[in-house]
């Protein structure tokens, strides 16, 4: 279990926590940026990630096809060209914190740089998220594991190897680690989400949380992963069908909200236990009764038994185990047939 606050905890005996992810949504306007954060928070986002970075903490302003994108909804870009229209400039951050607390939410994010990290520690973030492609960066993830806060991983392009190193660099100050399955697949098609994953993950990293990091663009798996108990789940989120950079893989405020309803609906119905109402329905079992009036010392046959609603008597489950044995007393049409009313029994 890791605790942020009384209201926010990842743990494997809760439903799962919502993050809405919000990356290049913003498509580089700062009004359009809190409009998302906030439109997360009230369909039902538990918290919300951003991301803190500009273009010369993440790759170099050079025009050759080492730094172009050769494939993907990102083909031919440049690197410094997308991160630059992609990026949450730092001074947006504080307006942004300034809306999570307004709404009283967690607000974090996956900083992609030394600076990053000391930047968001002014604003005493809670928590922290390491990238998919940052996973081998291990001075940047030894220096966010010394703030020895909670941190969320991201594995998609890592072997359970590389997973591995990771979590011993960060064991060095802490094991408050929640590491994520994802395919950095964008968008993931759904034959390519590879939940089974998750069991994995699980497996291999029994003293750790899992989670999903979904990237695909609906919420059927993000669901699907809900009976594999994940205890969190994160959406790329957009508010509109404007087209961005992230939009081909983010959903919408009311599948945000469906999301949110069906998680916390679905993790009650399988965490469900026997109700007072099983007492009640076993009564309206069937039970044994007299088809005649049967006298004392008669046998018990199938013409002078019968069984019906409800279950008063015997159970009707012992209708070939009494057969054929005698009776110690007169009985009416219509009664119950009780146990103490059998010889033999």
């Amino acid at each position: 279990m890791i605790k942020i606050n009384k209201d926010l905890i990842f743990s494997n005996f809760k439903r799962p926590v919502l993050i809405a992810e919000i990356s290049g949504n913003h498509n580089g306007n700062k009004k359009r940026f809190l409009k998302l954060i906030e439109s997360a928070y009230a369909n039902g986002a538990d918290l919300v990630k951003i991301q803190t970075y500009e273009p010369d903490d993440i790759t170099l302003n050079i025009k050759n096809k080492k730094f172009k994108i050769s494939s993907g909804i990102w083909k031919n870009k440049y690197l410094w060209d997308l991160y630059k229209k992609a990026c949450t400039p730092y001074d947006w951050h504080y307006d942004a914190f300034k809306v999570a607390k307004k709404f009283k939410k967690v607000l974090f994010s996956s900083p992609f740089s030394i600076r990053g990290v000391d930047f968001l520690e002014k604003f005493n973030t809670s928590i922290y998220k390491i990238a998919s492609f940052e996973i081998t960066d291990y001075k940047l993830i030894d220096y966010i594991a010394s703030k020895k806060k909670p941190i969320i991983i991201s594995t998609g392009v890592a072997s359970l190897q590389e997973v591995s190193k990771a979590i011993r660099l960060i064991n060095k100050y802490h094991n408050k680690v929640i590491i994520m399955h994802c395919v950095s697949n964008y968008p993931t098609k759904l034959e390519n989400t590879n939940l089974s994953n998750i069991k994995i993950l699980k497996k291999k990293f029994k003293k750790n949380i899992i989670g999903l990091s979904d990237h695909t663009n609906h919420i059927y798996s993000s669901l699907a992963s809900i009976p594999l108990n994940v205890a969190v789940i994160e959406k790329h989120f957009k508010i509109d069908n404007k087209k961005t950079l992230d939009s081909d893989f983010s959903i919408l405020p009311s599948q945000l909200k469906t999301l949110k309803n069906s998680l916390v609906s679905i993790h009650k119905s399988l965490l469900a236990k026997k109700t007072d109402n099983n007492e009640f329905n076993i009564k309206h079992r069937r039970s044994l009764f007299a088809n005649l009036d049967i006298k004392k010392g008669e046998r018990l046959t199938e013409n002078n038994i019968v069984s019906l609603r409800p279950r008063i008597g015997i159970c009707s489950s012992n209708y070939f185990k009494i057969l054929d044995k005698t009776l110690k007393k007169n009985v009416k049409k219509g009664e119950p047939i009780f146990k103490n009313f059998i010889n033999n029994y």
